[in-house]
């Protein structure tokens, strides 16, 4: 009898084809042994889920391969439209962070419906454990899954997905439309950035020791590829535990900031506490070699210290020399459009193969997104994710690379080019439809089981509460559509792009030894905006518009908009007073000094040349006490 499900009872006949043979087995998933119980030759009758293992024994000796087979009791028999995972513990109770022995059944639609009464594509040994950090704590857990044969981890192919052992629950819980991490991996992997494959389930989940019934269902999961450094995952070069000197060792790597979270192996940073890395796991190699750890800390630790150089934006020598720009630009992109609440400090992934730079990715983790959870606000539709630095330091590279001018380009360029294609808003929309028109019918079960529509706080998080999926799926749509509408403003990434030079000069300002307090969400009402200056007679010279953009207790983000005359201007001089006692900290697209109350910025070498009517933005950090009155600027053409 093949493994599967049955009701009531099942009988099991076992057979060898090893002449004058014993038949030993076992029913407590341990491999049989001489002493094991001895099959007399009657079929074995089983009333509760069994894992039966069982050897041929000549001479007292195993003979030939052992065979394993699961046998799931079960009573339920609804048909389900999308494929369905079955977890059997054998009534060892839920597992916690250490693998528990289960049996794991997958039942793929066949003519659109499938069921546990039908006979399973994959049928497997496995171990489950719980997952997640705050996921972890719902009732509604996730898990990870390992593919076991009878001594070891075992590849199988699954949904369509490639073959490999390591696969993820994941159990969409504070995201009530279910479909924010899938619509993530999708955007990221037609961007290029690489993403885990996946496929939406069912799943039911028994861990006492009676038959499946319909309390053990879990509701809609997803399926999700483990991030590993395999042929068909993120194929690497492996590093073995002798490739210890160069060029081996300088790959692959994969590692990534886990904020609060993080296991050893641990890579510490050197340098000032308030600028330092902290929380940076490495995920593989696995063991992780001491000279291996040494090279991989000295290497991040140079690109780590190039981002604070004075010349860190140097084509040649700078921040490029480490990293692959578009795979940053690309991360950046995802994580500011769907602003995922610890997007750049947690579940953070980096990898180096061999003789490569430093790319971003993979994509890991993105339910808190789309006005999910927010930073304990969940309408942020305005302001930046990246600011968002909570201390100590997790990881503040995006922060220092878009202080290069030339940088925030490169994200420009591509924004304006994915708004126009992959990110358009109708391209956006049909890709939310396509991804919940499978499951309709799951939801309907999923809210039935976890009825929390309209329940604000999941947790210590924030979300929506329209009482109907289809509601929640149109908030989804709703709010990533204010948010892209906000990314077009010249407030966000729709201002005017430019080619730089070849040898794009870096901010003249040096950076600041601590982060901008930009960790408190914004606090302030839409950005505020000083009416601009008034150009000399003929308007042959400049204008400047002054506009808040970001507020939170204690400092604020600003931009200044130039725009030239009705003749063309070869460079450009804004000045302005501040009434309040603001102090300029950090700028970038402008020389920007202070006397006092007093702020002058001038052009830098890029874009002082302006055309007839043609305009450029610069932007700075500030801090202010008490009142931030917004200034009235003055351009004056050079």
């Amino acid at each position: 009898m093949p493994s599967g499900t049955f009701q009531n009872e099942i009988s099991v006949a076992l057979s060898t084809t090893v002449a004058g043979a014993q038949i030993r087995y076992t029913t407590n998933g341990q491999l049989p042994t001489v002493q094991s119980s001895l099959y007399s030759g009657t079929p074995l009758r089983f009333t509760r889920t069994t894992q039966l293992r069982a050897q041929a024994f000549a001479g007292g000796a195993a003979a030939g391969a052992p065979g394993t087979a699961m046998y799931v009791a079960r009573t339920v028999t609804i048909s389900h439209d999308l494929p369905v995972v079955v977890i059997d513990s054998y009534g060892a109770g839920r597992p916690d962070r250490e693998y528990f022995d289960s049996a794991l059944m997958i039942f793929d639609p066949a003519g659109g419906t499938t069921s546990l009464t039908g006979t399973p594509t994959v049928a497997i040994r496995a171990g489950f454990r719980l997952r997640g950090q705050s996921s972890s704590t719902f009732e509604k857990t996730s898990y990870r899954v390992e593919f076991w044969d009878n001594d070891d981890d075992a590849d199988y192919p699954v949904l369509g997905m490639p073959a490999q052992s390591d696969w993820v629950l994941r159990g969409p819980f504070p995201d009530k439309s279910l479909i924010r991490e899938a619509l993530v991996y999708d955007l990221g992997r037609e961007t290029g950035i690489h993403a885990q494959r996946y496929r939406f389930v069912e799943f039911y989940r028994n861990t006492d020791a009676t038959p499946v019934g319909n309390d053990d269902y879990m509701g809609v999961y997803m399926l999700v590829e483990t991030i590993k450094n395999a042929k068909e995952r993120l194929d690497l070069k492996q590093l073995d535990e002798d490739d210890r000197t160069l060029p081996k060792i300088t790959g692959g790597y994969i590692w990534k900031f886990e904020w609060m979270a993080a296991e050893e192996p641990i890579l510490p940073c050197t340098g000032p506490t308030n600028t330092c890395w902290n929380y940076l796991e490495v995920a593989d190699p696995d063991p992780l070699q001491p000279e291996q750890r040494d090279w991989l800390r000295n290497h991040i630790q140079e690109f780590h210290n190039v981002l604070r150089a004075p010349n860190f934006a140097d084509p040649v020598t700078g921040y490029r020399a480490y990293i692959d720009v578009p795979s940053f630009v690309d991360q950046m992109i995802l994580n500011e459009l769907s602003r995922e609440m610890d997007a750049y400090i947690r579940s953070a992934y980096f990898y180096k193969d061999r003789d490569t730079p430093i790319f971003a990715g993979p994509l890991w983790d993105y339910d808190l997104t789309f006005g999910v959870g927010g930073y304990f606000q969940n309408d942020q539709t305005a302001g930046w994710q990246y600011q968002q630095i909570r201390q100590p330091v997790a990881n503040d590279w995006f922060n220092q690379l878009m202080r290069d001018p030339a940088f925030v380009n490169d994200v420009r360029l591509r924004w304006q080019s994915l708004r126009r294609g992959l990110l358009s808003d109708a391209s956006l929309q049909a890709r939310i439809d396509s991804l919940a028109a499978p499951l309709t019918n799951g939801a309907q079960r999923n809210f039935q089981r976890w009825p929390n529509l309209s329940t604000r706080m999941i947790g210590p998080f924030i979300t929506p509460t329209s009482p109907t999926w289809q509601g929640q799926i149109q908030y989804l749509r709703d709010w990533m559509l204010r948010r892209a509408a906000w990314l077009d403003t010249t407030s966000g990434w729709g201002g005017p792009t430019t080619t730089p030079p070849p040898t794009t000069p870096p901010p003249t300002t040096p950076p600041p030894t601590t982060p901008p307090p930009t960790t408190p969400p914004p606090t302030t009402p839409p950005p505020t905006t000083a009416p601009p200056t008034t150009p000399p007679p003929g308007n042959t010279g400049c204008t400047a518009t002054y506009t808040v953009t970001s507020q939170w207790p204690g400092g604020f983000q600003g931009e200044v908009r130039v725009t030239a005359g009705a003749a063309a201007i070869s460079g450009w001089t804004v000045t302005w007073t501040f009434a309040n006692g603001q102090t300029v900290s950090q700028a970038w697209n402008a020389t920007v000094t202070s006397q006092g109350s007093s702020v002058t910025a001038r052009n830098v070498s890029y874009n002082g040349a302006l055309a007839a009517g043609a305009n450029t933005s610069f932007g700075f950090l500030a801090s202010f006490t008490g009142t931030n009155s917004t200034p009235t600027p003055r351009c004056t053409p050079t």
